[in-house]
């Protein structure tokens, strides 16, 4: 009998799938083992002069192990006339405490190597990837370090820069002696064709610190389940003002019908 109970129970040993705890230095150090396999085997790293930084990508990897996910509190537009430029916050939050563990803020801006003709979403959207990394950075880099990388997010580098636009010096000609030449008319001058207009997208009014903050407070109630809890915080970003409302709304529903026994889904 006791064979029969060993036997069944070994597959499930083998077909667990480990999470780690950041308490534990002994955890993570098994975790750095994991995560520098993965971060080869996926070819998330980044070589900036001899040295491998790792992609954002990574840092998610080994957050997420960790039970750690990240949620942007704000995209602040904070441009000039002369420079398109965000700034980024991001919060890390454990999903077994239920806490916030850590923060991260990042920048982005055309006036860097190689982003002078970056549309504005894109600048935008780098200043949240760097808030990510940052923010992991910060409670994360000795992982990282322990895994064989460098302890700074590959987004925060900076690389070669935009050398397209470098433009080669032009050769002067020695002066000549000025000629004197017969006046000729001038060329009749050609149209030139207007620039296209650009056209601008409307910006998308993402969910507010104090809609996610509700919708945080509410998956910690204990008739939400763990897995509805995960699935809303990895989506949590990408939620806009108008969809945070309607997932606040859907959650106190699903509370109110779970508390009354019911078994609405939220």
């Amino acid at each position: 009998m006791n064979e029969a109970t060993k036997i069944t129970k070994e597959p499930a040993r083998k077909n667990k799938v480990e999470s780690y705890d950041i308490s534990r230095s002994d955890e993570t150090l098994h975790l750095a083992t994991d995560l520098a396999k993965f971060i080869k085997d996926n070819k998330l790293s980044t070589t900036v002069q001899g040295k491998e930084f790792v992609n954002v990508e990574g840092w998610q990897y080994a957050g997420s192990r960790l039970g750690i996910v990240p949620i942007v509190d704000h995209v602040i537009n904070v441009s000039t006339e002369t420079e398109l430029k965000y700034q980024a916050k991001v919060t890390l939050f454990d999903l077994r405490s239920g806490h916030t563990v850590g923060a991260g803020f990042a920048v982005c801006s055309n006036k860097e190597n190689g982003k002078k003709f970056y549309q504005e979403f894109a600048i935008m959207s780098m200043a949240q990837t760097r808030a990510i990394g940052k923010a992991y950075r910060n409670i994360l880099a000795w992982i990282i370090r322990a895994a064989g990388y460098e302890p700074t997010p590959a987004e925060e580098m900076d690389y070669a820069g935009n050398t397209s636009e470098v433009k080669p010096a032009l050769a002067v000609a020695p002066e000549a002696t000025p000629v004197a030449v017969a006046a000729e008319a001038p060329a009749p001058m050609k149209a030139v064709p207007a620039e296209p207009a650009l056209v601008e997208t409307p910006a998308v009014s993402y969910a507010t610190a104090s809609q996610k903050e509700e919708i945080i407070r509410l998956l910690n109630h204990p008739v939400i389940t763990r897995q509805e809890k995960t699935k809303m915080l990895l989506n949590i970003n990408r939620l806009d003002e108008e969809r945070a409302t309607q997932a606040i709304a859907k959650l106190r529903k699903a509370i109110d019908d779970r508390e009354n026994g019911e078994s609405a889904a939220a």
